[in-house]
């Protein structure tokens, strides 16, 4: 099991098992067993959508939750920021746990840390190119581009006789 913690403070368990799974298919209609499927193109599709990946999780961890008697919107609420990426890390590291085959959980780890290296190398290139950024030329650039003479009275379309007149 992971775990997750959300802006209000509160530890989360993300426990998949077959129970579950039915549980999201039902109330969600997310199959968690085929994330993976066509090159992970579902699981990195509800990983990049905060709200339905907070439906996924309070589906997770509604036992905890009404054992707290937290709702799916005070769950929500408790989700922002980093919270989302805690959480989205740790339920995709319990679908892999979950996954029967070794061989099928080994390799799916091998995937998430190349998927994670490719998101660093992403962010720092960012980083370099925003602080190389000379913001006033940028600026500079973009206004000129955008020229500085008034509208010529030619471009502004000719009224046109009101049926009234």
């Amino acid at each position: 099991m992971h775990r997750f913690c959300d802006n209000a403070g509160r530890t989360w368990i993300v426990s998949i098992n077959v129970t579950a799974i039915k549980r999201v298919r039902g109330l969600v209609g997310i199959d968690l067993y085929k994330l993976i499927d066509d090159g992970f193109q579902p699981l990195g599709t509800l990983v990049a959508d905060p709200v339905r990946l907070a439906d996924v999780l309070y589906c997770l961890c509604q036992d905890e939750a009404d054992a707290k008697s937290i709702s799916d919107e005070d769950f929500g609420r408790a989700l922002a920021g980093d919270a989302i990426t805690l959480a989205a890390d740790a339920f995709v590291e319990e679908l892999i746990d979950f996954f029967p085959d070794a061989r099928t959980r080994a390799s799916l780890t091998k995937v998430l840390a190349a998927g994670r290296k490719v998101r660093d190398r992403l962010l720092d290139h960012a980083e370099r190119v925003i602080a190389s950024l000379d913001v006033d030329k940028a600026a500079s650039r973009l206004i000129a581009s955008c020229g500085n003479s008034p509208v010529s009275s030619d471009s502004i379309p000719a009224r046109s006789p009101s049926a009234n007149s």
